[in-house]
């Protein structure tokens, strides 16, 4: 949601894979490099380091120590503005219990291995740039990323979309936007085979037998009207789909009311680009299937408008949301430019993350910072696979649609999770 630079490693690997239909592999021991962190401000806590065993060879995502002066930029970030997200994601990690493992491979540690750290941050109220920096230096060990040996990534960015809309049905404003339907099951899979843990089908109930939900298709064709479902009503019907695409927005009503609607659930389909199928057809160039750019087309197309967005099965439902927002998978209120949307099966949310990517545009500007796993999405998908949220409104829209950035990451664990793995 990155340019990518030779990694100097040490330590041992630790290496994971995701494989949906056999049982997952044991974790491999992790072991801390000796020797300082590039000197921080305050010194970190000592940690017995494990005995090393060999590497174990796996395909996917592999995690290798390195110091923090192998960072592209990070002595010039201010690691103050990711502290917002980092609070966010303490405050529910620590509601988890403490002796259950962080995500599926089991070697991002325990929660309670990131209580130790998300204390230390409750504790200082407020911090300068120096200390920010320090905090993370002390408390977390830094890990380069790579995917089958490859160190690239996909970095694509999202935003908040916003609408304009009504809460009854009226005028130009006849494009629903419905809540999660009573006859929407979710079924989760590990609860009836264990090799399928973390794998959930969506569907309805017909007859004696569970089946696929409706597509985007039948639902906008009226399968779900008159059904009392309709939250707001908008007056754009392409808007609307970006609201879907992007899972949270604003909706501004008639006397200026801003409410938020998060998303609530999926109708279980897959996720599939039409900025891609209009490519296929040859509607649009390359070049032009930034959000920006499709937009236009269907604007200008607007008799071939439901048939382009119908290619795309997946459809999302919304809740009303109070207070801050949006709202990401973590369940926490995202932070513009420093939340990112991840594959959780690869990475847990919560995990702090050093980006080296791109910025959109033509300037191939850095951005090298600090970020916050907090969210996911149906298109984020693989090891180094990441979605940026910028925020909302029109200058977000701009920066979301066109980014499309190679680079790479690095994640930071708890320094008591990397001993322990």
């Amino acid at each position: 949601m990155v340019a990518a630079v030779a990694v100097v490693a040490t330590g041992a690997v630790m290496y994971f894979r995701q494989e949906p239909t056999k049982p997952p592999r044991p974790a491999p021991v992790v072991a801390p490099v000796p020797g300082p962190i590039a000197t921080p401000a305050v010194p970190p806590a000592p940690l017995t380091p494990p005995s090393v065993k060999p590497p174990v060879a796996a395909e996917g995502l592999s995690l290798r120590r390195v110091e923090y002066s192998s960072l592209p930029g990070w002595r010039d970030d201010d690691q103050r503005a990711a502290l917002p997200a980092v609070r966010r994601s303490c405050e529910a990690l620590s509601k988890l219990p403490p002796e259950r493992p962080v995500g599926a491979q089991k070697f991002f540690g325990t929660y309670g291995d990131w209580r130790a750290p998300c204390a230390a941050l409750s504790a200082k109220s407020e911090m300068d740039r120096g200390a920010a920096r320090a905090f993370f230096e002390q408390w977390f060990a830094p890990y380069a990323a790579s995917n089958d040996g490859k160190t690239d990534g996909l970095f694509t960015g999202y935003f908040e979309a916003e609408l304009k809309g009504v809460r009854k049905k009226s005028g130009k404003y006849i494009y629903p936007i419905y809540a999660a339907p009573p006859d929407l099951l979710t079924i989760d899979l590990g609860k009836f085979k264990p090799d399928l843990q973390g794998q959930t089908i969506s569907g309805r109930i017909d007859g004696n037998a569970l089946v696929p939900y409706f597509t985007r298709g039948e639902i906008d064709g009226g399968t779900l009207a008159n059904k009392n479902l309709e939250l707001f009503w908008t007056d754009d019907v392409i808007d609307l789909f970006i609201l879907h695409i992007q899972g949270s927005g604003k909706v501004q009503l008639p006397d200026g009311k801003i409410v938020r609607v998060g998303f609530a659930a999926s109708n279980g389909h897959g996720y599939t680009s039409i900025g891609k199928a209009l490519i296929d057809r040859g509607a649009v160039k390359l070049e032009e299937a930034s959000w920006p750019g499709i937009k236009a087309w269907l604007d200008k197309h607007p008799e071939e408008a439901a048939k382009t967005l119908a290619v795309n099965a997946r459809y999302i439902f919304f809740r009303q949301i109070e207070g801050d927002g949006p709202i990401g998978a973590q369940g926490v209120a995202l932070v513009p430019g420093r939340s990112l949307a991840v594959d959780t099966a690869f990475v847990p949310l919560g995990v702090p993350i050093w980006l080296d990517t791109v910025a959109p545009g033509e300037s191939n500007a850095p951005l090298q910072r600090l970020m916050v796993a907090q969210d996911k999405g149906a298109a984020i998908k693989g090891p180094i696979r990441g979605d940026f949220f910028w925020g909302s409104g029109a200058a977000a829209l701009a920066e979301a649609g066109r980014m499309k950035s190679k680079g790479r990451w690095f994640l930071l664990l708890p320094r008591t999770a990397a001993s322990a793995s």
